[in-house]
């Protein structure tokens, strides 16, 4: 079963990870692969549930004999939810001394981070595993040539292998989603509140967060706006775009935009049904914008390059959709969801150079001819973004 799975780009990594440290960290999103990976890279390990009642029960009450019984190492599934064990792993993977005694998967960051920080620091690597890019769909030979289908069904693995239907499979991840790991994190009593809330900020994709005008369409306060905001980062349904700013210019928009990790789940959210009706929407621009920064955004984690993504916007009005910063260079991006591209689409990446007295940039579109641009600037297909 196993060597049927579907191969994801961060093998290699987690592999090499494993080498190097202790213990092994594995995130992301509920569904998202995880076990897969686990199991794959791990073979000769013993794998644990921790969502297994009678297995949680034994590790909380009993957390030192537990961990002590895998003298060969283990993969310790969904560990955040008995963080008693934290504590006496620090203990034994110091006596032991050598790397990859264990291997921790999880889909809540916040609860993983809390107690690792707290008791395993310096012991730890770690990888963030989301749903699959185009490049790793390609890489495995799954169709990937229709863009509004790869927009409207999303990339976790049970869509992209075909066990389930799509609509009805997001719709059970996201009640699933809420019923169990919402109420993990946050005691938030009315369920209902928080759908809506999910719905608000589906709504709200690839725009800036405005937390007071959706406090006020929820009928909550801010500070439980940010809270829940939080909630959804933590567990991989969203994430946040960081403005470019420098210091000597204090005009620029200093607020985040909002983007979901899976395009799936957002069109679910949307009440969109159908690819047809996808293609059909007024904030499909918005829908096509979330789905390229998505895709940027796994290519760039699966490379292992972190923290290098942001939007430019300033008070004027001045925009552009993406700033990749690579260190030694910015590079600015529109983002576009005609399939074709016009000399108005560039405007934005032109006052940028401008300002930051640069060139170069890319414009990325829904069609599929590449070619070359005035001032080093380059016109992508969507199908490209694997390679950014």
């Amino acid at each position: 079963m196993l060597a049927k799975a579907l191969r994801r780009s961060l093998w290699k990594e987690t592999s090499q990870t494993a080498k190097e440290f202790k213990v092994v960290c594995v995130t992301g999103p509920r569904q998202s692969g995880k076990t897969t990976l686990c199991q794959q890279v791990f073979r000769g390990m013993k794998y644990v549930n921790l969502e297994d009642p009678d297995v949680a029960l034994y590790a909380k009450t009993e957390p030192k004999k537990f961990l002590m019984q895998f003298n060969q190492g283990a993969i310790l599934d969904e560990v955040q939810r008995v963080p008693e064990l934290f504590n006496y792993m620090q203990g034994i993977v110091d006596k032991r001394g050598k790397s990859k005694q264990y291997v921790l998967s999880g889909s809540n960051n916040f609860l993983m981070q809390q107690n690792i920080s707290q008791s395993l620091a310096g012991r730890v690597g770690y990888i963030e595993l989301l749903p699959f890019s185009v490049g790793e769909l390609k890489y495995n030979k799954k169709q990937c040539d229709d863009l509004n289908k790869l927009i409207f069904r999303g990339s976790y693995p049970a869509v992209v292998a075909g066990k389930t239907d799509s609509v009805r499979w997001v719709e059970n991840y996201i009640r699933t989603y809420v019923e169990r790991d919402v109420r993990l994190l946050r005691n938030v009593g009315n369920l209902l509140l928080f759908n809506k809330f999910l719905k608000i900020c589906a709504g709200r994709a690839a725009q800036i967060i405005n937390l007071t005008s959706i406090a006020n369409e929820v009928g909550v306060d801010v500070k439980t706006i940010d809270s829940w905001i939080s909630v959804l980062e933590s567990s991989y349904i969203v994430f946040r775009l960081a403005p470019y700013h420098t210091n000597f210019n204090k005009r620029v928009i200093k607020s985040p935009k909002l983007y979901f990790h899976d395009t799936g789940v957002l069109c679910h959210l949307l009440g969109i049904k159908s690819v047809t009706a996808l293609s059909r929407r007024k904030d499909y621009g918005a829908i096509f914008e979330n789905f390229i920064v998505s895709e940027i955004k796994k290519n760039r984690m699966n490379k292992e390059q972190y923290g290098d993504l942001y939007f430019f916007r300033d008070s004027s009005g001045n925009e552009v959709d993406l700033i990749i910063d690579k260190g030694d260079e910015l590079i600015p991006v529109e983002i576009k969801s005609s399939k074709k591209i016009h000399k108005d689409d560039q405007r934005g990446i032109k006052w940028f150079n401008k300002f930051f007295r640069q060139e170069g940039g890319i414009v990325i579109y829904a069609g599929s001819e590449n070619k070359s641009l005035d001032q080093q600037m380059e016109q992508l297909s969507w199908k490209e973004t694997i390679h950014i």
